[in-house]
């Protein structure tokens, strides 16, 4: 059965130079909407899954109402955004291309998000008929009245029995408030039942270490069966992690896969060269949106078929990367193409 998910966390508006250019090259900035949990939403909505989306945006205010007209284009659920004090967050994106790679500059400081506090959301009637709740580790580093929100979320989730994902997203820029990462993600982990990351956010969100060089341009892949091991064997709560696994040669050109565990069989995915990526930002997101539906749509129990949802997964991302923007814009049956050897970029007529 298509998994009901809600999702939490913070939108920002997006700011980008068209197309390559450096930032404010020419005097003009594309204005789009993204976040990690918000791209989540938009993407399991694309692929036909119900979806909510939970934040706390600005009280009258121009920019959130555009902010939340353009989810529920998408079909997200936007009932549960509660409206506060604070501002909107912004970030600019520079695209890379080549050896120059992308740049991400944040300006969210008292953003609503930020100043809310446990208590701003009502999560029984925000978890009305979900079945998922994602999060991901952007919230908790935002601010540590953020960090205490995005526990009350999990545990009021977990109290209401509902499935759980954390896409540990290590953000070293957004960590500022006081504490690490690695002092307040392995809490929340905790009461997680899917995790997603790479090799970094292991290392900095949940203390968990394997050497492994990231930089050759080539990923040792048992590497990541002793990775995901040492993980499952820390937090024996989670049941499953998945692992993207990045080659990056230029900012123009990955080779893209992932690995899963569930406990018991360790996969490894097919990989994608993706080349002259027109833009990255959101690529996990969209991954993450992939396995979550992958694995809500295969086998009653939620958790069966885990070798399909890791490919659906990997093969929605590797798309995400033609397209400019936080969102993905494609949806399940496009995915399935790729999968079924649509890779060649032929003209559909």
């Amino acid at each position: 059965m298509t998994p009901f998910v809600a999702t939490f966390g913070e939108i920002m508006l997006r700011l980008s130079p068209p197309g390559f250019e450096r930032l404010l090259q020419s005097p003009q900035l594309v204005a789009t909407f993204g976040g990690g949990e918000a791209n989540v939403a938009v993407s399991l909505s694309q692929f036909g899954a119900r979806s909510r989306f939970i934040t706390v945006l600005p009280a009258a205010n121009a920019v959130a109402d555009a902010c939340i007209g353009e989810l529920r284009r998408f079909g997200v659920d936007v009932g549960r955004i509660v409206r506060g004090a604070g501002r909107m967050g912004i970030y600019f994106v520079e695209a890379g291309a080549n050896q120059r790679p992308s740049k991400v500059l944040y300006d969210r400081e008292d953003s609503s998000i930020a100043l809310a506090k446990p208590g701003s959301i009502n999560w029984n009637a925000a978890f009305e008929e979900v079945t998922w709740f994602h999060i991901t580790g952007i919230t908790p580093a935002i601010s540590e009245t953020a960090a205490e929100l995005a526990m009350e979320a999990l545990r009021a989730a977990r109290g209401r029995g509902i499935r759980i994902s954390c896409d540990l997203n290590y953000r070293k820029n957004l960590w500022k408030w006081g504490k690490r990462a690695g002092e307040v993600m392995p809490e929340l982990v905790k009461l997680v039942d899917v995790c997603i990351a790479n090799e970094e956010d292991c290392q900095k969100c949940i203390n968990v270490h394997v050497d492994i060089d990231v930089e050759s341009g080539s990923l040792e892949r048992e590497k990541y069966r002793e990775l995901c091991e040492r993980v499952l064997a820390t937090y024996p709560n989670v049941k499953m992690l998945a692992i993207t696994l990045r080659e990056s040669k230029s900012a123009s050109h990955n080779g893209w896969s992932a690995c899963l565990h569930d406990g018991g069989r360790f996969l490894l995915s097919r990989q994608y060269e993706i080349t002259n990526i027109v833009d990255r930002v959101g690529g996990g997101d969209s991954f993450a949106a992939g396995l979550i539906y992958g694995l809500g749509q295969l086998g009653s129990d939620g958790f069966a078929g885990a070798a399909e949802a890791l490919e659906f997964a990997v093969a929605a991302s590797c798309l995400k990367h033609s397209i400019p923007g936080d969102f993905n814009r494609f949806t399940a049956e496009e995915v399935r193409a790729l999968l079924e050897g649509g890779g060649s970029g032929r003209v559909q007529r």
